[in-house]
């Protein structure tokens, strides 16, 4: 992507949008722009309809958890312009019990992402035509993708067919500690590998007579 273009896309974004991007960067060739939470759906509809951003396309929406900051989440939206071949990044700060407005209304594709970011960051969009969870099970207490949320600790409610009925058990995400290999399969293995028989145990670079 040229360099030169993405900053003069930017400088029109923050140009056209002063009162509500806060900042615009540059960096390894993506464009990046922050604005206000109760901006987000201006700035999208812009982004959308102007004939020189023209980003048609909602990728993704996801949340961010920073404990140590103040707001401590974000919401990154990622766009991407098919007509211009461009994408753009837009980050919106929210405090932990701020609602962010939904975008529904001007990308319907934002509906289960923003129900995602709810149900794995517990932050909310407010005017969402349906905001419940969509990963997590019925009943699931607390919100597993923020850094807080223990691996052990709160229950979760599960039909047991078994016991054929509904049960509710402490959740365990605990994983067994395992060792990767990332050398070559070629280079780091220091057993022979089938075909190599006649390989000197060795360097492993010279062949028997």
């Amino acid at each position: 992507m040229d360099i030169q273009a993405l900053k003069e896309l930017g400088d029109h974004i923050r140009t056209s949008l002063p009162d509500y991007v806060r900042g615009c960067e540059t960096a390894h060739g993506e464009l990046t722009i922050a604005v206000r939470a109760e901006a987000v759906v201006r700035t999208l509809s812009f982004l959308r309809s102007d004939s020189n951003c023209r980003f048609e396309l909602l990728v993704d929406v996801c949340g961010v958890d920073y404990p140590e900051r103040d707001p401590r989440f974000e919401v990154v939206y990622h766009l991407l312009s098919l007509s211009n071949n461009q994408r753009v990044r837009v980050r919106v700060p929210v405090a932990e019990n701020e609602a962010v407005p939904s975008v529904t209304e001007v990308f319907s594709s934002a509906g289960w992402f923003e129900r995602e970011t709810w149900d794995l960051f517990g932050i909310y969009f407010s005017d969402h035509p349906d905001l419940r969870r969509i990963l997590t099970d019925y009943g699931f207490e607390g919100h597993p993708l923020r850094k807080d949320f223990p691996l052990t600790g709160y229950n979760e409610v599960r039909y047991d067919d078994e016991q054929k009925r509904v049960i509710y058990e402490p959740v365990k995400l605990t994983q067994e500690f395992r060792r990767f290999d990332f050398l070559s399969p070629w280079e780091g293995p220091e057993h022979i590998l089938p075909g190599d028989e006649k390989v000197e145990a060795g360097d492993g670079n010279e062949k028997t007579e």
